[in-house]
């Protein structure tokens, strides 16, 4: 089932990406530690290792080309890509305050304790104003329950706001959000969070549409990208999946059945956070985009350099993660690996101690689905599995190693 019809054309070696099947059969899909693996790799936008294993799920059929996917995280660079559609339309600035959009987040405070049990969040210090960059950057001072640190991180989960689709609307999701306090003033540390779903909402404010109605119209239908929606579209339930949760020293738990799963039911609230599903050859069209410098087949989803801005480095000073983070989990390795407006961006790819180039940029989801970008190369690959947390396995560090070692003529 593999395919590396085009690799010698493209400056790899074809014995060497051979490697990559076998690899993920007996290292993970046979003995049970990812239920399936499908994944594409392309130069300058042409497939040089696309292949599939393993089946859709508990006691289903193999593998499908067409399966759809709980892309998790993997959402939030679209969500990005949107919200810099409007900044090239200067219907919103990057260091405009949210206050432009969002009111309710006037008067933010920072955590100074308390919020536990049946006591209150004490009143802590005003916190300085939160930017629109601030959210694309994840240095807003927003968090993640799933962090799992602070009293802060625990209301978090009392509200459900890491998987708000059932429940909350949008409008619901920012009230709530706008009565808790701050981790930290924002542009002082960096916090995996639920900044780009804020963002998501700025994005449905501005444009007075919901999200998945303006990603359609104005990402994934110039895209062609045909399967990619909040959900699972009425009759495609058959398509999706199954999710599992990572068991250590066992085969993977069924956690939610794909032709039952409540994806198929309308969703309150589009996350821009982590909320789509998608194909592994719908999300192979969005980044190569990306490498494109925006545009594929005569569509233009955003200007090369509003993408140059978004993988440049924005964190203060030029440092990397390892030096602002204080997340205990993000979809990203820290050394050497600096942050943009949506997008992790490699820095110093020494420092990785892994295959990389310096600008290559990339961000993965929950489920263990990955993504990468390098423009000095023109490599990208798109990876889809469904296995919770992303943590679990060395899966992406060893699929880049795998990839870059077949690669025979290198631009660098």
């Amino acid at each position: 089932m593999l395919d590396t019809t085009q690799s010698a054309a493209c400056g790899f070696d074809a014995e060497r990406l051979a490697r990559i099947e076998p690899f993920l059969r007996s290292a993970y899909v046979d003995g049970g530690r990812l239920p399936m693996a499908q994944l594409i790799v392309a130069r300058d936008g042409t497939p040089v290792c696309s292949m599939r294993c393993g089946t859709m799920g508990e006691g289903r059929e193999d593998l499908r080309e067409d399966a759809l996917f709980r892309i998790a995280s993997m959402t939030k660079p679209v969500t990005s890509i949107a919200f810099m559609q409007l900044v090239e339309q200067c219907k919103v600035a990057l260091e405009e305050p949210v206050t432009k959009v969002f009111p309710e987040f006037a008067n933010l405070s920072i955590f100074a304790g308390g919020g536990s049990g049946q006591v209150p969040f004490h009143p802590g210090k005003p916190a300085g104003p939160m930017r629109f960059v601030d959210l694309l950057t994840h240095m807003s001072g927003l968090t993640y329950g799933l962090q799992n640190r602070t009293n802060v991180d625990a209301a978090y989960r009392e509200s459900n706001f890491d998987f708000a689709r059932a429940h909350l609307d949008s409008d619901e999701f920012i009230s709530r959000l706008s009565k808790l306090p701050l981790e930290f003033s924002p542009g002082e540390r960096w916090n995996y969070s639920v900044s780009t779903d804020v963002l998501g909402v700025a994005v449905e404010r501005i444009s007075g549409m919901r999200l998945g109605d303006y990603f359609r119209q104005h990402i994934f239908e110039p895209l062609g990208m045909t399967d990619t929606a909040f959900g699972v579209a009425e009759g495609q339930a058959d398509r999706l999946v199954d999710a599992y949760q990572y068991v250590p020293g066992k085969p993977a738990r069924l956690i939610d059945a794909g032709p039952t799963s409540k994806l198929a039911l309308p969703g309150k609230f589009d996350s821009g956070g982590g909320g789509l599903v998608s194909t592994a050859a719908d999300y192979q069209r969005f980044v190569t985009m990306l490498v494109n410098g925006g545009e594929l087949d005569g569509a233009r989803i955003v200007a090369p350099k509003t993408l140059h801005l978004m993988t440049a480095n924005h964190l203060p000073g030029g440092q990397d993660l390892t030096q602002l983070s204080q997340s205990l989990f993000s979809e990203s390795q820290n050394a050497g690996v600096g942050f943009g407006l949506g997008f992790a961006t490699v820095i110093d790819p020494a420092k990785t101690l892994m295959p990389a180039s310096k600008g290559e940029f990339y961000w993965g989801g929950a489920y263990s689905t990955a993504f990468f970008v390098d423009p000095v190369e023109g490599i990208t690959m798109v990876f889809m599995t469904q296995v919770y947390p992303s943590s679990a396995y060395p899966i992406r560090r060893q699929l880049k190693t795998l990839i870059y070692s077949a690669l025979t003529d290198s631009r660098a």
